[in-house]
């Protein structure tokens, strides 16, 4: 017999949502595959840095071998935009004129049980082609005739749901995520002939792919889906998972659909893994580019693997929010967006992320020079790349300095962050640029380093976080700035950026805030 405790449903449509036969199935994912999912977390925490590439996968690494091809329905995926479930954004990202839209129920989403419900009713609404909304100052958003594909990114294995326990035990959030939309969404999207395509975050070892691999199939077989329907790609955004490029797409089996270049949580994972090393103390976060040494190590090393078997190789993410009120900004932002995806597309990458509808058209022409009428590059073998363990590793020639003006920066963001998440926001401009989770882990964790190698005091670290407070509450105002939680979010802040121990996510501990 199984115990289900769940929160009462936000309203009444997402009663739909957590119906029994949905819950049950649910819970049959935590019954077959939770044990499983608690193993991998704990080898998670006692396994080494990476220091090479797994010996016991050499064959497999450079075997020929082929993931399925790409299914007719998305072979194009120049251009993919991301974001919250939210009803108005979710209407917005699948009109920008992107080819995909990722729903995000991890990183750009804060996750409120309303946020995680609600989210599922605004997916089925749009794949069945009928989600409107009316704004409070009149405007009415409805979809265009070919919006952009749908794609669903939940939870990491980290992350559980605190509001669904099964026999006394919070369910892992990615089960929760993927089994109401495989439950829900699933059968919709066959009789569609659409693919269900999800994106997986945060692995770090191939068999925790594998775990993915099985809930899929298990999923299949129970739900009575088409062979095919289902098909993932995998964020790299850990430096463990740089390692195990392959032996992750190979893990997916006949699920894979490629692997993404999660340059953000790549940069924080970075830190994290060797954050008591003082040879990887990097630099301001904006001294971070795609092009110093480790990261054009991780991507060329990215497409290479994903070409080699078949697969898709995903840009990242382009974090930069054009101006309407400054041209210059604006300007600045659309061509540091048009350079990066340049960059990628001539790099050899099929498609690429953005966060904001306004760089769109900019990302797809990058991309457009380069692919043509061709739906992708797959083809594109690059046999020129060939990286070691040492170059993925070489943080140490990361140009740039540590700046009080990149530690204010670091300060500010992280702190705004953590309050519009405690207020349901998952992403949120802060100084023209999209901040989501991954990039106040950034934040956050450059913070702790420097404190931990001397760089900065914990003293100076909380004088500035007076200061920045402050002029945070002047530019938004005691109303919004009380309605912004400011005792909580600091309290969170100092927790995730200023203890002796290094919290592992700095959403886990601020989801005991979260009702």
């Amino acid at each position: 017999m199984t115990r289900l405790d769940v929160a009462p449903a936000p309203d009444e449509r997402t009663t739909e949502i957590l119906s029994d036969e949905a819950l049950a199935f649910v819970a049959e994912l935590h019954g077959r595959f939770n044990g499983r999912r608690k193993e991998l977390l704990q080898a998670r925490r006692e396994r080494k840095p990476p220091s090479g590439f797994l010996p016991e996968t050499e064959d497999l690494r450079t075997g020929d071998w082929q993931v399925p091809p790409p299914r007719p329905d998305y072979s194009d995926r120049r251009v993919e935009i991301t974001g919250p479930t939210d009803r108005k954004l979710v209407i917005n990202a699948l009109n920008s004129g992107a080819k995909g839209f990722m729903a995000d129920f991890e990183d750009a989403n804060s996750p409120t049980w309303r946020n995680q419900v609600e989210g599922h009713v605004n997916l089925i609404d749009a794949i069945e082609g009928t989600i409107t909304y009316d704004s409070a100052d009149g405007k009415h958003y409805e979809l265009i005739e070919h919006p952009a594909t749908l794609l669903v990114r939940p939870r990491g294995w980290h992350l559980p749901e605190k509001h669904l326990k099964i026999d006394g035990e919070p369910v892992g959030g990615g089960l929760m995520d993927f089994g109401l939309y495989a439950f829900h969404s699933g059968p919709r999207l066959a009789e569609r002939d659409r693919g269900l395509y999800l994106y997986l975050p945060k692995l770090e070892h191939w068999r925790e792919a594998a775990l993915w691999n099985d809930v899929f199939a298990f999923t299949r077989e129970a739900l009575d889906l088409p062979a095919g329907l289902i098909r993932a790609t995998v964020l790299i955004e850990t430096l463990p998972a740089a390692f195990q490029m392959a032996e992750i797409i190979h893990a997916l089996g006949e699920h894979s659909y490629g692997l993404n270049a999660g340059r953000w949580d790549y940069i924080f994972s970075m830190i994290k893994v060797f954050r008591e090393d003082p040879d990887f103390v990097l630099p301001d976060r904006n001294d971070v580019k795609m092009t110093v040494p480790f990261m054009r190590a991780y991507t060329e090393l990215l497409v290479q693997t994903c070409h080699a078997h078949g697969a898709f190789a995903m840009g990242g993410m382009a974090a930069l929010i054009p101006s309407r009120k400054d041209a210059e900004a604006n300007q600045r932002a659309i061509d540091a967006v048009r350079e990066d995806k340049q960059r990628e597309a001539k790099a050899g990458f099929d498609g690429t992320w953005v966060a904001h509808p306004d760089v769109v058209d900019v990302a797809k022409a990058a991309f457009d020079d380069v692919l043509g009428s061709r739906p992708n590059q797959i083809d594109k073998q690059r046999y020129d790349v060939d990286v070691s363990p040492a170059q993925l590793l070489d943080a140490a020639s990361t140009p740039g300095e540590i700046t009080e003006e990149g530690l204010r920066s670091d300060v500010n963001v992280g702190f705004q962050y953590i309050s519009y998440w405690l207020g349901g926001r998952g992403a949120a401009g802060i100084n023209n640029l999209m901040e989501d989770a991954a990039t106040a882990e950034i934040s956050r964790s450059q913070i702790w380093q420097w404190i931990r190698h001397g760089k900065v005091t914990r003293e100076h670290v909380r004088e500035v976080l007076d200061s920045e407070m402050a002029k945070i509450r002047a530019d938004v105002g005691d109303e919004v700035w009380e309605k912004g939680r400011p005792e909580e979010t600091r309290a969170i802040f100092e927790r995730v950026a200023l203890a002796d121990d290094f919290p592992e996510f700095l959403t886990l501990p601020a989801y005991e805030y979260i009702d």
